[in-house]
């Protein structure tokens, strides 16, 4: 009995609890995320947003959950309904398994695998499934054709994700987080991060193609209300709309995080200066994801949605050419200078 619990019971509880602190933070991060689009974006056009439920209106994302999980949930009678359920789950799932590799800290980290960044890929590239499967189970038109752009918008950009992140392979040496981060300490001497390093451009991409990848504007031509009314989820309501809805904003949160990884240092402070370092290293990582939010926020406020063409051509005939071209100038640079890691 005590082999039991030593070698199987308690070793279970443990990554049950380690889950669960993730899992909770993200989720209370992911609704306080929406508040704070809303606060921003209120801000942005000069009114106030939510002021109503609670103090300057801190409960509404509590008040917009419950409401949504008190709805009754409605399937579409032509729909398959086995797939209409199960669509927002993978979307939601997926959301959060990525998190099992995230470094929040040095030594911070559910499962420190040595391919992290690849499993990352992967998850992400899986999202498109849930997208996919709600459009074709809903068995609406409008649904289809949003699920049908998300699939070619998110596969057309993964493409690119994954030669801008062959260049941060090239000069960090590894397919470990950690050790990505740990590769930006004291670049030039002080700055903390690949961000003014040549790999700049590549993190502009980044960014760009996180923006199309999640589906927000000025890319969210799968949810073009003046033209799909809703796009792959207008079908959904209640809990399932709801675990759609959090999906969303948890990839935003995942894909803020990739970017503060591969460019931004990480959990280091962004210059290596002694006093930086007694702010806990956690705290510089949601600092720069926040502003990394921040920044998809404000792309929102600001941009018109692109038309479909104008999607496509940016990300084959402008982020692909670009993104090949700097992998061999990365490559070049780094073998001609005798700098490729050891």
């Amino acid at each position: 009995m005590e082999a039991f619990w030593t070698g199987y019971a308690w070793p279970t509880i443990l990554i049950v609890i380690q889950c669960m602190a993730i899992i909770v933070p993200l989720l209370i991060a992911v609704a306080y995320l929406t508040y704070a689009e809303r606060k921003v974006l209120g801000a942005m056009q000069l009114r106030q947003g939510p002021m109503v439920v609670g103090p300057f209106g801190l409960l509404q994302p509590f008040a917009d959950g419950l409401k949504l999980f008190a709805k009754e949930t409605i399937i579409p009678s032509g729909s398959n309904r086995v797939v209409f359920v199960i669509a927002p789950m993978i979307t939601f799932l997926l959301s959060l398994i990525a998190w099992a590799v995230i470094p929040f800290g040095d030594g911070m980290v559910l499962a420190d695998i040595n391919v992290g960044i690849l499993y990352l890929f992967a998850i992400s590239s899986l999202g498109v499934y849930g997208i996919i499967m709600a459009g074709w189970a809903s068995n609406s038109k409008y649904a289809f054709l949003g699920a049908l752009r998300s699939a070619a918008q998110m596969v057309s950009y993964e493409v690119s994700i994954g030669f801008v992140i062959i260049t941060v392979l090239l000069c960090a040496g590894s397919l470990n987080l950690t050790e990505i981060v740990l590769a930006q300490k004291g670049i030039y001497g002080f700055v903390n991060g690949f961000l003014l390093t040549p790999l700049l451009p590549m993190a502009v991409v980044f960014f760009v193609s996180a923006l199309a990848e999640t589906n927000r504007s000025p890319f969210d031509l799968p949810e073009g209300e003046s033209e799909l009314v809703g796009g792959y989820n207008v079908e959904y309501s209640a809990m399932t709309f709801a675990l759609f809805f959090l999906g969303e904003y948890a990839n935003m949160i995942l894909m803020s995080g990739m970017t503060t990884i591969l460019f931004l240092g990480g959990w280091l402070p962004p210059f290596d200066w002694a006093p930086l370092y007694w702010i806990p290293g956690p705290i510089w990582f949601a600092l720069k994801i926040a502003f990394c939010l921040f920044t998809f926020i404000w792309v929102r406020a600001t941009l018109p949605r692109y038309r479909y063409d104008q999607l496509m051509r940016l990300g084959w005939k402008v982020f692909l050419p670009l993104s090949l071209l700097w992998v061999i100038v990365i490559a070049g640079g780094l073998l001609a200078f005798d700098l490729l890691p050891a």
